[in-house]
């Protein structure tokens, strides 16, 4: 009976030793060397919040107190807490036998928990990665590389890790929350070479990655440059804005900066919205659409909405207060929404391929346009349904846009998914229409250089040789074109009496049109100088010349005959008036050529005294304006032209801000003896 009572008070004893004793899992480790060791199987876990958690003594025992074991390869919310947010802990009792020669200090790396954390060895907090609430900052697991940590002196202990999950946003699945993937525990030497071949891992992952970028990289710079040397060109420009989005996205996910949430979903949207608003007007120029009005506006709205919605859901969700605050549910829901708007807008280039097709542009786009409208097509498709899927799985429970966004096949460690492959080929279809484009734009270009080329030619020819010597007149010509060809043309004759015959004038417009106009004038005017020297019929014959040839614009010309004994008659249809001795001669004006059938042409009469200068311009010396806006002007000119020749009146008007042709004639009486050309 004693041996029997004696054998109940032993397991009584072993009983209650048992019961103070904790029953979590224990990890034993049996000697570190220079290794690491995966922290795997069962850790104790529980929700909420509690700072007693992080004492090694506390009682984790699962089933005691809510305790339970989950393990630290998958997220909580794939094992039995789905869109759990919040804080939550994990603890792990880890028992080390040092062998002989093994390291005294070890460390622990995190290759990735959501979203942010603290570590406690022991009781002790030894670090944390971004801040756990009431004033959150956290991060994006795969924006940043694996973490490790000093953990002390190799001896048993207890590892607790208070882990923060951020609110839900539309997009993430309701399987997430916690550690991603294993943590490991090591030497420092240990720790740190697994480090090291995790990120190479990482990197040689992301080589495409790379590669695609510095492609963009030099399709933007490139672009760019061809639309500062040409800014009317704003296809250029939006080529250059698309591929400036995708290196924005490589700073995002692709270099493993610590960015966090906020600044992160703020350049994301940004970058987003950059890419497919410039897609768009791509699109918009590409297809032949451009030029309509109605396409173009609408295209215009629609770019300022999904930028709107845009703007709206990163001030939504873009910054920490919202996390912690109690209308959380509201702002998710407001997140859905409009993340919801903007998905359902980027499918937008399918509107626009699809009208260019119904507009019957088809049939005139050639093969680079329709590559692009293929695959802007399927990247869009593909893009709209991935993320219009995602959206609400957590309601839904919807796997197939996981499924459309996984890996279909890898090269060299390097992960191609459906909508990697598609946005590849539209790059590539892109990148061959603007070749196509620009190399269209620069054969026009060229046809256009040569067009100016002859019409310089032409007006070169058109253009007086060499001014004739007139006894007792000394005669002065500059002609500074603003362009490559301008639109004024003069003449200067000698009539049959010693007297000279000056025609000054100006056409609208430039280039060949211009220049043609010119030829048709100048032909006109030396063939009427062999019947008649009278400026009013002159400039009568000029007009029916022109009558249905002014092609919606008009030409002013002055016609001026200045006889010997210095005698002027002056015609004028609608060019400035010209000036004796300083002082603007007072005209009656006809209208400019070709723009009335029965419009006539006063002759006005003046007297040139000896050594006055007659001075006839075109409104390029009047018009001249500085970068202030302030005008050369009439007070400006009168000024000048009482003691200036032609080429210093003309260079004056050039030097204050060309901004039209300059012609500039001076006419001065001088003895017989002393005539002279300039």
């Amino acid at each position: 009976m004693k041996k029997l009572l004696l054998v109940l008070a032993i397991l009584l004893t072993l009983s209650a030793a048992g019961a103070q004793q904790p029953k979590g899992s224990v990890l034993v480790v049996d000697g570190l060397g220079k290794g690491t060791v995966a922290l795997d199987g069962p850790w104790q876990f529980h929700l909420g919040d509690d700072m007693a958690w992080a004492n090694p003594a506390f009682d984790d025992s699962t089933g005691h107190d809510g305790w339970e074991q989950l393990t630290a390869d998958r997220p909580w919310g794939a094992q039995g807490h789905p869109a759990y947010t919040g804080i939550a802990w994990y603890r792990r009792r880890i028992q080390i036998k040092s062998a002989p020669g093994d390291a005294r200090e070890i460390a622990l790396l995190i290759p990735g928990i959501e979203n942010c954390y603290e570590i406690y060895w022991n009781g002790q907090k030894i670090a944390q990665f971004g801040k756990l609430p009431p004033d959150p900052v956290w991060y994006i697991p795969e924006t940043v590389p694996a973490q490790s940590y000093g953990v002390g002196e190799a001896k048993d202990g207890v590892m607790a890790l208070r882990i923060w999950r951020a609110p839900l946003i539309s997009d993430e699945s309701e399987k997430s929350g916690g550690p991603q993937s294993v943590p490991f525990l090591g030497t420092s030497a240990g720790i740190s070479s697994l480090k090291d071949r995790l990120d190479y891992e990482w990197l040689r992952q992301r080589q495409y990655s790379f590669a695609q970028s510095a492609v963009y990289a030099l399709v933007m710079l490139l672009s760019l440059i061809a639309w500062l040397r040409n800014r009317k060109d704003s296809l250029l420009l939006w080529m250059s804005l698309f591929c400036v989005a995708p290196l924005i996205l490589l700073v995002d996910g692709g270099l493993h900066l610590r960015i966090t949430y906020g600044a992160r979903i703020l350049w994301l949207d940004q970058a987003w919205c950059v890419l497919n608003v410039s897609l768009w007007f791509l699109l918009l120029g590409l297809l032949e659409l451009r030029e309509d009005p109605h396409w173009a506006r609408f295209t215009r709205i629609v770019a300022w909405i999904y930028a709107l919605s845009m703007g709206l859901d990163t001030a939504t969700v873009g910054g920490s207060w919202w996390a912690n605050s109690k209308g959380s549910d509201f702002f998710s829901t407001a997140d859905w929404i409009l993340t919801a708007i903007y998905t359902l807008l980027s499918s937008y280039p399918l509107v626009l391929v699809a009208v260019a097709i119904r507009k019957r542009h088809g049939h005139r786009l050639d093969l680079p346009r329709w590559l692009v409208a293929i695959f802007a097509c399927f990247s869009g498709l593909v893009g709209a349904m991935i993320n219009d899927l995602r959206q609400g799985q957590r309601f839904t429970h919807w796997t197939l846009g996981d499924r459309l966004g996984a890996p279909m096949f890898s090269v060299n460690g390097n992960d191609f998914t459906l909508q990697t492959v598609s946005d590849a080929l539209l790059l590539l279809a892109i990148l061959y229409a603007v070749y196509a484009y620009t190399r269209e734009a620069a054969r026009r270009q060229n046809a256009l250089q040569q067009e100016y080329r002859n019409a310089r030619a032409v007006q070169q020819v058109l253009l007086p040789e060499a001014i004739p010597q007139v006894q007792g007149f000394a005669i002065g010509s500059c002609y500074k074109p603003a362009g490559e060809v301008g639109g004024d043309f003069f003449q200067i004759l000698a009539t049959r009496d010693g007297g000279v015959l000056a025609v000054i004038g100006d056409v609208s417009g430039k280039g060949m049109p211009a220049a043609m106009t010119v030829s048709l004038l100048v032909g006109t005017v030396r063939t009427l100088v062999h019947y008649t020297q009278s400026p009013g019929e002159i400039l009568t014959a000029m007009n029916v010349r022109m009558l249905g040839r002014s092609q919606g614009g008009f030409t002013t010309c002055l016609v001026l005959r200045a006889d010997a004994d210095g005698g002027l008659t002056v015609a004028n249809a609608g060019h400035i008036a010209p000036y004796l001795a300083g002082k603007e001669l007072p005209l009656e004006n006809g209208l400019p050529l070709g723009l009335a059938a029965e419009a006539t042409y006063p002759e006005s009469v003046f007297q040139m005294k000896p050594e006055e200068q007659l001075t006839l311009l075109t409104d390029g010396v009047v018009e001249a304006r500085e970068k202030s806006g302030a005008l050369f002007g009439f007070e400006r000119t009168a000024a000048i032209v009482k003691s200036s020749d032609a080429e210093a009146i003309a260079r004056a008007a050039q030097d204050f801000g060309q901004d039209d042709d300059i012609t500039v004639l001076t006419v001065a009486r001088t003895p017989q003896e002393n005539g002279a050309a300039a």
